[in-house]
């Protein structure tokens, strides 16, 4: 049994992929509990969707990937400023439409046949080929991330549970807004190289969603959605070694069923007399 456990971890590039689900499990756990709180689940998938081409483009012209998400999320603020300008559109659909428009570009560019090999997993994730420079730069980001987090904690909790004694208080939502839009950016991006674009939202909304069900409480919730982020994704590197399956579908699949099973046992527990 012990045997079993310990043989994965012979292998460099696994060794390697466990780091990498470490920081996004953090990173995506400690931020998505401010997600869910929010109701900003919509806004997570947006943003993965929207920096996409970004993300594709950087890759192909060798820069940093995080500078090309970066840029791709300006173009599409831009973009959804432009056309929600167009009174026939409205807001929300020209949400959709641009968001929609730059996944499905991206996913063009990156599926494209003169495409060189390996961005494929932009779009559907490869924690296995984790490069040294890529795991220093997601620990970099997910330590932000959770630094960040620490530092606007009061802000975030006192807008996001009674806006209008933060607003007494002299603290205003707005500040509290930027500051989860540009943690959710940063870890997406942790998420992205691991995950990919499809799949980051599992690790943001899935590990909160199940720490929900056990407590209400902000500080054991993001605890616990921590836990579950890494759990869940160490049991998916085990999961892909021994059933020969994709790392990152694997781990996906795990977060959602964890999820799954915490609402099923809530609702049982709730319909329980």
């Amino acid at each position: 049994m012990l045997d079993a456990l310990l043989e994965p971890w012979h292998e460099p590039i696994l060794r390697e992929a466990l780091l990498e689900v470490v920081f996004v499990g953090l990173a995506c756990g400690a931020l998505g509990v401010w997600v869910v709180l929010y109701g900003r689940a919509y806004s997570a998938e947006s943003l993965s969707h929207a920096m996409f081409p970004g993300l594709v483009v950087a890759a192909l012209i060798g820069v940093p990937v995080v500078l090309g998400g970066a840029v791709g999320l300006a173009i599409a603020a831009l973009a959804v400023a432009a056309a929600g300008r167009v009174r026939t559109l409205g807001a929300d659909n020209a949400v959709a439409v641009v968001i929609t428009s730059l996944l499905g570009l991206g996913t063009l560019l990156a599926l494209s046949a003169d495409s060189p090999p390996g961005l494929q997993a932009l779009l559907f994730g490869d924690v296995l080929a984790t490069s040294p420079s890529g795991l220093l730069l997601a620990g970099g980001l997910a330590a932000l991330v959770l630094a960040g987090s620490w530092v606007a904690y009061p802000r975030l909790l006192a807008v996001g549970f009674d806006p209008t004694s933060a607003r007494a208080i002299g603290i205003r939502a707005f500040s509290a807004e930027a500051a989860l839009a540009v943690l959710l950016t940063l870890a997406v991006l942790v998420g992205v190289q691991a995950l990919g674009n499809l799949l980051v939202v599992a690790a943001l909304i899935a590990p909160a969603v199940a720490a929900a069900t056990f407590t209400k409480r902000v500080p054991p919730m993001i605890v616990a959605a921590c836990a579950i982020g890494v759990a869940c994704g160490v049991g998916g590197l085990y999961l892909s070694y021994y059933a020969g399956i994709a790392a990152g579908a694997a781990i996906a699949g795990l977060l959602v069923a964890v999820a799954a099973l915490a609402a099923a046992c809530r609702q049982i527990h709730t319909a329980t007399p």
